[in-house]
């Protein structure tokens, strides 16, 4: 009886911010697309009067030397710039504050992310903290907690996955408990995005499959969640169309600059979906996997996503159906549980081809009711999910990903 009135009241809330993601008219970056175009960021940077920028971005990718072009371009355009490229594979709250000390040190008036979802993650927090100095990441965590817009935020994504360069949230690990939140406003939508596959094409397979299947996970959330609209299910069938004809080529073949422009269109295409019609458990177990043991969060995502929507298969009959039609595996005149079902098994086909693994090996048992309670609580009644979970049944889905 309690439970039946809890799912009550988190459908009540569902349908609360349904109408709420009607009315807000969510900004959209300024994008630019194709070879090279995240050279056009300076220029830009430039026009809006800014002469002095934090870049944000991680070791790897400066070892790698990908922002040469970056930092040749701002220094043709007179932009000043400072570097921190600390950001851990999921940003942490002393990553976020080390970065606003860099950012006040050199007295920047906007943010460049270059990199995965982690860069541009811990951009957004900076961005926050640097506006509203008197209140902690931790105070910001959770939907509408930034009081104030953040610095002019420009964002070039390396990775097409995490979509954070249109979202309005920054997901986040505190150290201490090892759980990762996260923070989501719409004052964190960047206002430029360059999307260039040229700084894609020398990703690892492996990266390219958990970042691509992430973009995927977006999209399916988003669609098969109770707050989608016109806008986010054509934003969520074009990305899992173009997931469904590319990923898989270009884990094969990471040069092709064309399929590497495409997933990085779907990656934009999914996190505008899920930006207006929010994610589900997937999300909710992920970070969990990523707090509490390093999990990559695409990796995650790939991993778990076949299971919840096995959980979810028969509320969401009818919506599967209609991304296996729009990603060009079944027709209409097919029935909504054979496509349901063959959505299903072609999520599982795309990561056992992609040689992603049907469970996380790091999961320890004692840790499950802990990763359970963390997940249903993150989840409910933000998750807008098109089947409501308690405790024992997520408990029951991560046993499933044990080795």
């Amino acid at each position: 009886m309690i439970w039946t009135i809890k799912k009550a009241i988190y459908r009540a809330m569902h349908g609360s911010l349904k109408v709420m993601m009607v009315l807000f008219n969510l900004p959209e970056p300024e994008l630019f697309t194709g070879a090279g175009s995240s050279l056009k960021i300076p220029e830009v940077v430039k026009s809006k009067g800014i002469n002095n920028v934090l870049v944000v971005t991680d070791k790897v990718l400066m070892e790698l030397n990908l922002l040469e072009g970056l930092f040749n371009s701002l220094k043709e355009n007179n932009v000043e710039y400072k570097v921190f490229d600390d950001v851990s594979e999921n940003p942490t709250i002393q990553n976020v504050e080390d970065g606003l000390k860099l950012y006040l040190e050199g007295k920047c008036a906007g943010i460049i992310a270059f990199g995965g979802g982690s860069p541009m993650d811990c951009a957004k927090a900076i961005g926050a903290r640097a506006v509203n100095p008197k209140r902690s990441v931790l105070v910001m965590k959770g939907l509408f907690k930034v009081r104030r817009k953040i610095p002019p935020l420009f964002t070039i994504p390396t990775t097409a996955g995490t979509g954070s360069e249109t979202t309005i949230a920054a997901v986040i690990k505190d150290p201490d408990t090892h759980e990762k939140f996260a923070i989501v406003d719409m004052k964190l939508i960047p206002i430029v995005a360059a999307l260039d596959p040229e700084l894609m094409v020398g990703l690892p397979p492996h990266i390219t499959s958990s970042t691509g299947m992430d973009a995927l996970t977006h999209a399916v959330e988003a669609y098969i969640g109770v707050c989608g609209n016109k806008l986010t299910n054509e934003n969520a069938e074009k990305a899992t169309k173009l997931i469904f004809e590319n990923l898989e080529e270009v884990y094969k073949d990471g040069l092709n600059l064309e399929k590497r422009n495409n997933m990085a269109l779907a990656s934009y295409y999914a996190g505008v979906a899920f930006t207006r019609a929010g994610v589900g458990y997937v999300h909710a177990i992920a970070h969990n996997m990523g707090g509490l043991y390093g999990v990559p969060h695409g990796l995650a995502n790939a991993v778990i996503l076949p299971y919840i929507l096995e959980f979810s298969r028969k509320d969401a009959e009818e919506k599967l159906a209609g991304l296996a039609i729009a990603g060009g595996i079944g027709t209409p005149i097919e029935s909504n549980e054979e496509l349901s079902y063959r959505f299903i098994e072609k999520v599982k086909a795309m990561n056992k081809n992609m040689g992603i693994p049907s469970s996380i090996k790091e999961i320890q048992i004692k840790d499950i009711p802990l990763i359970a309670e963390r997940a249903v609580k993150e989840g409910n009644p933000d998750y807008p999910v098109p089947k409501i979970m308690n405790q024992k049944e997520c408990e029951g889905i991560i046993r499933k990903l044990l080795p």
